[in-house]
């Protein structure tokens, strides 16, 4: 192999533990053996590579569950209106808003992507706001803490987004040269006046969210057993937590959810999303998203308080608990078995880990007990200045973002049209996603150029494969 192996002894103890239905394949002698298993998602893994291969309900679910899963996926896809209407049950749309629905940023329960010009419709990308305060960021005063496109009538919206590229040109170690994008973000048309110069942005693109019921059940010790803020290991990984509030339980939690891991429940990120996006008040959330300087916002009626009930939310909340975890694909194709041997040297499962087992306990049954593959650790990574936002959330700072979990990437395409990824979008490709790893990444990301065409296509279609 092309890669230098002096540069990944430190992983060489590592085990990865990938199991296939039925089947076990099995790479690499002794502690370092690679097992590949299809079933990703436990006994919840639905077996489908087609367009809705993240729309399945977790395959173990009874006749009941499926009912209840059947009604939270009507609320998740159907339109909210401007409140009043005679549709009582799904108006108080807005005043300000990014979509009509959960669905509109999360397509068939699959991946967003950034716009394709100035006339393509933003959905599914939000810019967070904030500016500095005495303990920390604050919303911005004026627009609140995310940018709103789009309003009711009567009211206007926060301005508009247009997004530039500036290209970023590099080489392999076998002279292939390789182009990325590099996002400029502008606010057009600001209804209430250019925003502050001391302004912080951080854009987010909706990820998919099948399998975020499965994360919600890996037991808290077992995420704290991983994190190593000091790197006392001196493996120049350092994953942390971000602790942060819990409505629910009125006390500090482990964040798992968004790209910063600041929400730490399915409950509350969704009751956010429905919030922040949607402008659709909850228990958790019962305030009108409107900025005291935004009059007409405030003005505008609305569709009750709260304008989604807790029961109605209950039944969303189960809906995404208990969606399935799409099968591995090709586990048993030497080229995918080659690319999983070559993607636990370099060393990306140090932050993707891949084996988890989750809680005997958990409130949804269908998900307790089940042995998964996501991986991802939940935590926190410096990944360098390239990718920094220079905007804190919760106690992650501008460098770090939480690992995303691969499962389904190699799905995208078939299911959402498109093959772009990180946090904005940015990476047209899986090659360039892996190109943007910088910081506590910045090491497998130069072993990774280092990698032959050969060894680089292997390590690919094993990702394709998830």
């Amino acid at each position: 192999m092309a890669y230098d192996w002096r540069q990944l002894v430190r992983f060489a103890a590592a085990t990865v533990l990938v199991i296939v239905s039925g089947l076990a394949h099995t790479t690499g002698p002794g502690r370092d053996r690679i097992v590949l298993d299809a079933r990703l998602g436990g006994a919840t893994t639905a077996f489908s590579a087609g367009r809705n291969a993240f729309e399945l309900s977790a395959r173990n679910l009874n006749n009941e569950e499926r009912r209840t899963f059947n009604v939270g996926d009507s609320f998740f896809n159907q339109n909210w209106v401007t409140a009043p209407a005679s549709t009582v049950a799904r108006d108080g749309l807005g005043p300000t808003f990014n979509a009509q629905a959960c669905s509109s940023c999360h397509s068939h329960d699959g991946r967003a992507r950034p716009p394709e010009n100035d006339s393509d419709p933003v959905r599914g990308l939000l810019l967070k706001l904030s500016i500095p305060g005495p303990d920390g960021p604050i919303d911005d005063p004026i627009y609140g803490d995310q940018l709103q496109d789009r309003a009711i009538n009567g009211v206007p919206p926060e301005g508009r987004l247009v997004i530039r590229y500036e290209p970023i040109s590099g080489t392999y170690a076998d002279g292939t040269p390789y182009t990325l994008q590099k996002p400029i973000y502008h606010i057009l048309d600001p209804a209430f006046g250019p925003l502050r110069p001391d302004t912080m942005i951080s854009p987010r693109i909706g990820p998919a969210v099948f399998g975020m019921g499965l994360l919600e059940a890996i037991p808290e010790s077992r995420i704290l057993s991983l994190a190593d803020p000091e790197d006392l290991d001196n493996d120049g990984i350092s994953g942390r937590t971000n602790m942060v509030w819990d409505i629910r339980r009125q006390a500090y939690a482990l964040g798992r959810f968004g790209w910063k891991a600041s929400q730490p429940t399915i409950e509350q990120q969704g009751a956010g999303a429905f919030h922040g996006d949607i402008g659709i008040t909850s228990t958790l959330f019962p305030e009108e998203n409107c900025p005291p300087a935004q009059e007409a916002c405030r003005r505008a009626p609305n569709g009750g308080m709260p304008e989604v009930p807790d029961e109605r939310l209950a039944k969303v909340v189960f809906y995404v608990h208990t969606l399935a975890v799409p099968a591995m694909r090709n586990v048993d194709v030497p080229t995918v078995q080659r690319g999983a041997r070559i993607f636990h040297d370099i060393g990306c499962t140090a932050c993707h880990t891949p084996r988890h087992v989750t809680a005997p306990d958990f409130s949804v049954g269908a998900l307790s007990s089940q042995v998964i593959y996501p991986y991802t650790d939940l935590l926190l990574h410096d990944m360098g200045d390239d990718l920094a936002d220079n905007r804190p959330d919760g106690q992650a700072n501008g460098r770090e973002w939480r690992t995303p979990p691969l499962w389904g990437i190699g799905l995208v395409q078939a299911v959402n049209g498109h093959t772009r990824f990180m946090h904005d979008g940015r990476a047209r490709n899986l090659e360039e996603a892996i190109l943007w790893h910088g910081g506590e990444a910045e090491a497998s990301r130069e072993v990774f150029k280092g990698l032959s065409l050969k060894e680089r296509e292997a390590l690919l279609a094993f990702l394709r494969s998830l």
